[in-house]
């Protein structure tokens, strides 16, 4: 059978080819490194009006580091969680899956509530008031009851407190999206993509005070599947076939998101494109995952799978493997990230937004994540030390630790 037919069947079928098995891979830092990186540009841009902010990639195209973050989300799901259904069985895998689901909503409300003690702090020092209203926290100092069960629900979310919930919500979803990939990748594709069209065509969101969820969790599901198809191509070790006509559409495609995005107003003069060149140069449309969007990280996701190798001099770099290790540990350092992006806010305001406290900030708030990052991986890695004789694998199984992006054909 060859390559092509092998992937066309995979994406029909599930399998590549009759009988095919788990495969073993070893684990590509390229997942770590691109998640490591997205979570640095996540707190640059949660402190919105620094000049650092303006050069991160969301400035360039259309989608940005939340995109690349729930798309890896579905990758990693799969490789943690999917590996488990078919060696273990649904019942083991449910179990972990439900005690991560806690651990994430455990996260969430803890951010809550520094975030909430950061702002409580800075409005009595400062007799600010407005920082409350900066974040959306108003509804906890108005009515601190009612405000932490709509934060127990999910149903109350400060700005930028908005990731994780979505992560939540998408993770307790990966069991029926994992078994659709199983029996077909294109068909739960195309339900995906119905989902999120008819909930724009009924406007359909979850509630949020006074509002509704930020991310649209009936449109970015589709990201989280395609991460899912990812990460099953994965394990079943699919072999892509090189498509040189693809990745000239890929380029072409993010070098017309980069000149859509940099100039002001519509370069072409064509009057019937102007309000779309207005829409995407303020940002395409976020809340409910514009095609724009969804095109310009398929595109990216192709060319990194493509052109950036496993185990090049990137990813064994310092910088590639130091991101790496943020990347590994991922919730301790957007949970991190987060109240030190606020605090940065507060910081940026008092002092008027002076370049040299903009900078510093920016520098120091990267250093102190990725250093993080590589504290936790170091930790692990003494603690797991008289862990090392593990059990011998199920033959052909690739564990969560040992995933690697789908290659391509030599042709």
């Amino acid at each position: 059978m060859s390559l092509d037919s092998s992937f066309k069947r995979f994406m029909l079928f599930g399998r590549p080819a009759e009988g095919g098995a788990l495969r073993a891979a070893g684990r590509d830092t390229r997942i770590d490194m691109v998640r490591g990186l997205a979570l640095l540009i996540i707190f640059i841009n949660h402190m919105p009006g620094n000049v650092v902010s303006a050069y991160m990639p969301n400035n360039f195209g259309f989608s940005d580091a939340a995109d690349a973050f729930v798309l890896l989300a579905g990758v990693s799901a799969t490789f943690a969680y999917g590996g488990l259904i078919e060696t273990r069985g649904f019942s083991i895998a449910a179990l972990k899956l439900g005690g991560r689901l806690w651990t994430l909503y455990i996260a969430h409300l803890a951010v809550f509530i520094l975030v909430c003690g950061v702002i409580a702090v800075a409005v009595t020092q400062t007799q600010n008031p407005l920082y409350i209203e900066a974040i959306n926290i108003q509804p906890f100092f108005r009515d601190t009851g009612e405000a932490l069960i709509g934060a127990l629900t999910l149903t109350y979310q400060p700005s930028y407190l908005d990731i994780l919930p979505l992560y939540i919500v998408l993770l307790a979803l990966f069991p029926a999206i994992y078994y659709g990939v199983r029996l077909s990748p294109a068909l739960t594709l195309f339900c995906s993509l119905a989902i999120w069209q008819v909930a724009l065509a009924l406007d359909l969101h979850l509630p949020n005070s006074g509002g509704h969820w930020f991310f649209n969790p009936f449109a970015w599901q589709v990201i989280f599947t395609l991460g899912v198809i990812l990460g099953r191509s994965v394990q079943l070790g699919v072999t892509m076939p090189r498509l040189r006509w693809l990745d000239a559409a890929a380029v072409a495609f993010l070098l017309f998101a980069w000149l859509v995005k940099i100039p002001t107003g519509n370069p072409t003069g064509v009057a019937l494109l102007n309000d779309w060149f207005d829409s995407v140069q303020l940002g395409s449309d976020k809340t409910n995952l514009a095609w724009s969007r969804l095109f310009h990280l398929g595109a990216l996701a192709w060319l990194v799978i493509r052109w950036l190798p496993a185990g090049g001099m990137l990813t064994r770099s310092v910088v590639g493997r130091a991101l790496a290790c943020s990347g590994r540990n991922s919730l301790h350092v957007f949970c991190v990230g987060i109240v030190l992006a606020i605090i940065g806010q507060i910081v940026l305001a008092e002092t008027s937004f002076a370049l040299d406290v903009q900078l510093l900030l920016c520098a120091g708030g990267v250093t102190l994540l990725t250093g993080l990052g590589i504290f936790l991986s170091w930790y692990r890695s003494i603690t797991s030390r008289d862990q090392r004789a593990e059990p011998a694998k199920a033959p052909g199984v690739a564990s969560s630790a040992q995933a690697r992006l789908p290659s391509f054909s030599s042709r």
